[in-house]
C-alpha cells in the first residue's frame, strides 16, 4: 500500500468518524433536552408523546450507526482489502465485449448491495417502524416491492450503462461532455414517464374525493399561474402511516399527489398550507435552481473524472492488476464521496433557504399563517420528528430547517411585516 493510498484511507476514516461524532452529538443533545417541550408545541404535545419522539429518534439513530459500521467494513474490504482487484480481474477474464462486461460489472455490484441491505431494511421496517406504529405493510408486499425495484433498477441501469459505455467507446476524448448531455436528457425523460409508468407500479392513485379541498387546491394553483393536470390521492397507508405531499412530473404531466394519511390527519386549511409550500418551490423556481447547480457540478466532476481516468494513477493506488475503465469509475465514485463530505453543509444550507422561502410563500398565498404552523406541528407529531436536533448536526444533514426553527421563522417574518405595515 503506497503512502498516497494510506492518505486516502485516512481521509475515508476521517469522514466516517466525523459522521459517528455527529451522531453522538445528536444523541447526547437529545438526552439533555429531549424532555423539554418547545414553546411552539405547548398544548399540542404531552410528555408521553415527547418521550416517544425521543425513543424513536434514539432507536433509529442507534440502528443507523450499526448499519453505517457494517457499510464501512464492506467498503474498506472492497477497496483496500483487495476484493475490487479480484472482482475486476474476474469480470475481465470472462472476455465479453466492452459494453456487456460493463453491464455485468456494475449490475452485480448493485445486486450485491441490495442483497446486503435486505436484513437491515427488514429490521427497520418490521421491527422499528412497526414498534412505533408506522409500518402497515405485509412481508409479502415488502418483497413484491423489492422485486419490482430490482426489475426497474436492472432495466434502467442496463440502459444507462449501455449508452454511457457506447458513448465512451465512440468518443474517447469528449465522452465526459456527451455523457453529461445524456444524463440531463434522461433525467428529464424520467420526470415525464415516472407519473405514468413507474409510480403506479408501487401505489394506486385516485382522484381526491373531497371536493372542497379540490376546489381550494385549484384556486391556489390558479393564483400562482400553475396548470396542474390532476389532483390525486395516493394509497400510502398500505405501507406506512407517515404523511407527505408532493408534486410530480413536468410540463403537461404535472400532478399534485397527497398521501391519504395526510388527508386523514390535516384539515382543509392545513392541507392547502402544505400544498402552498410546494407551490412556493415551483413559483420561486427552486427546482430549476437546484437542477442548474447539480448539473453544473456534474459537468465539472465528469470533466475531472475524464482527466483522472486518462492516467493509470487509480489502478496503481488501489493495486488493480487489469486495466479496465469499470474499476476506475467505481474508484472515482468512492473518492468523490469523500471529497463531497465537506461540502454537505453548503448544499443543505442552499436547500434550507429554499424551504424557508416556501414556508413564507405558503402563508402569503393562503393568507393563513396559523394553518401553516398547525400543519407543521401535526406533521411533526405524526412523523415523531426530533424537536431537539443538535445545531451542528442539523447544519450538516438537514435539508429542511428543524421544525421549531421553521415555526419561529414564520412568526418572525410576520412580526417584521406587521411592524413595517404599521410603521
Amino acid at each position: 500500500m503506497s503512502i498516497y493510498t494510506i492518505y486516502i484511507l485516512i481521509a475515508y476514516l476521517f469522514v466516517s468518524f466525523s459522521g459517528y461524532i455527529l451522531e453522538y452529538l445528536k444523541i447526547s443533545y437529545l438526552k439533555r433536552y429531549g424532555n423539554v417541550i418547545p414553546d411552539e408545541f405547548i398544548g399540542s404535545i404531552d410528555e408521553e408523546l415527547l418521550k416517544n419522539v425521543s425513543n424513536y429518534t434514539m432507536e433509529t439513530t442507534s440502528f443507523g450507526i450499526i448499519t453505517s459500521i457494517f457499510n464501512d467494513i464492506i467498503i474498506l474490504l472492497f477497496f483496500f482489502g483487495g476484493i475490487l482487484n479480484v472482482y475486476n480481474s474476474w469480470v475481465a477474464s470472462l472476455h465479453f465485449g466492452f459494453i456487456v462486461s460493463g453491464i455485468i460489472f456494475f449490475l452485480l455490484l448493485v445486486y450485491t448491495d441490495m442483497f446486503l441491505t435486505v436484513p437491515f431494511s427488514l429490521y427497520q421496517t418490521f421491527k422499528i417502524e412497526k414498534k412505533y406504529g408506522f409500518n402497515t405493510m405485509t412481508v409479502k408486499l415488502w418483497f413484491v416491492d423489492l422485486i419490482k425495484s430490482i426489475l426497474i433498477t436492472t432495466l434502467l441501469l442496463t440502459l444507462i450503462i449501455s449508452i454511457g459505455l457506447w458513448i465512451i467507446d465512440k468518443s474517447p476524448f469528449y465522452w465526459w461532455f456527451w455523457i453529461w448531455c445524456f444524463f440531463l436528457i434522461f433525467s428529464i425523460f424520467l420526470m415525464y414517464i415516472s407519473p405514468y409508468v413507474i409510480e403506479p407500479l408501487f401505489n394506486k392513485f385516485s382522484p381526491v374525493d373531497d371536493q372542497e379541498i379540490n376546489a381550494g387546491i385549484m384556486e391556489l394553483t390558479k393564483k400562482v399561474g400553475l396548470k396542474v393536470e390532476k389532483i390525486l390521492k395516493m394509497d400510502a397507508s398500505r405501507r406506512t402511516k407517515h404523511t407527505n405531499a408532493y408534486f410530480t412530473g413536468i410540463g403537461r404531466v404535472k400532478r399534485v399527489v397527497l398521501y391519504d394519511t395526510l388527508l386523514n390527519s390535516l384539515n382543509k386549511n392545513e392541507v392547502l398550507a402544505v400544498l402552498g409550500h410546494e407551490l412556493g418551490h415551483w413559483k420561486k423556481k427552486h427546482v430549476l435552481k437546484q437542477l442548474i447547480l447539480v448539473e453544473t457540478i456534474s459537468l465539472i466532476v465528469l470533466y475531472l473524472s475524464f482527466r483522472i481516468i486518462q492516467s493509470n494513477i487509480l489502478l496503481v493506488l488501489f493495486n488493480i492488476s487489469v486495466d479496465t475503465i469499470f474499476a476506475k469509475i467505481i474508484i472515482l465514485f468512492f473518492l468523490w464521496t469523500i471529497v463531497a463530505f465537506p461540502f454537505t453543509p453548503l448544499f443543505n444550507l442552499f436547500s434550507r433557504s429554499h424551504e424557508k422561502e416556501a414556508d413564507v410563500f405558503a402563508c402569503q398565498l393562503t393568507g393563513n399563517k396559523n394553518a401553516m404552523i398547525s400543519a407543521l406541528v401535526k406533521l411533526s407529531k405524526d412523523n415523531l420528528s426530533n424537536l431537539h436536533p443538535h445545531p451542528i448536526y442539523s447544519i450538516f444533514y438537514y435539508s429542511h430547517p428543524p421544525v421549531v426553527e421553521r415555526i419561529r421563522y414564520i412568526n418572525q417574518q410576520y412580526s417584521i411585516n406587521s411592524q413595517v405595515n404599521h410603521g
